[in-house]
């Protein structure tokens, strides 16, 4: 499939139930050392400003895909604990949204999603050209790993 056929702004979306509770997830998912993990990608997140997670909180993640490592900047954008968590990654134009829900048998839905509210920047795109094979097929990459770090996260849950 061509890069104009699996576009890089479609939403990305990976999902799974964890036996537990809402807030024992987000206890799990709210510790970002552990988060990066779980990622494929991800290798730090790093808070620039005191205060700890909050909106407008700024993180500097490094991330890495093979040889190649780069930065990204986000700035927390929604908190609501045990439920929602959202981040916007300015230097690709990313949000990364996680929902955690409770089920009726006590479990937790975790659904985390990647859409782009405007467009990927300029800067991210040539970036993803070059480095990383094409944007669409980066987005692909993303995708699975989403899906890699929410079973990472399930398991990590559930087995504590």
């Amino acid at each position: 499939m061509t890069d104009a056929a699996r576009p890089a702004e479609r939403e990305l979306r990976a999902e799974t139930v964890v036996a537990a509770a809402p807030e024992r997830v987000w206890a799990a998912l709210t510790d970002f050392d552990a988060l990066a993990r779980w990622s494929p990608e991800t290798v730090r997140m790093l808070p620039l400003l005191r205060g700890g997670l909050r909106v407008g909180q700024q993180y500097l993640g490094i991330n890495r895909r093979g040889a190649v490592v780069w930065p990204t900047r986000s700035v927390v954008a929604q908190v609501e604990a045990p439920s929602v968590l959202v981040w916007d990654t300015r230097s690709s134009g990313a949000r990364w949204i996680w929902e955690l829900s409770a089920t009726d048998d006590g479990r937790t839905r975790v659904v985390h999603r990647r859409p782009v509210p405007q467009r990927l920047t300029r800067v991210s795109g040539v970036f993803a050209r070059v480095l990383l094979g094409g944007a669409a097929g980066h987005a692909d990459e993303l995708e699975a790993g989403m899906r890699t770090t929410v079973e990472r996260l399930r398991a990590h849950v559930e087995s504590a």
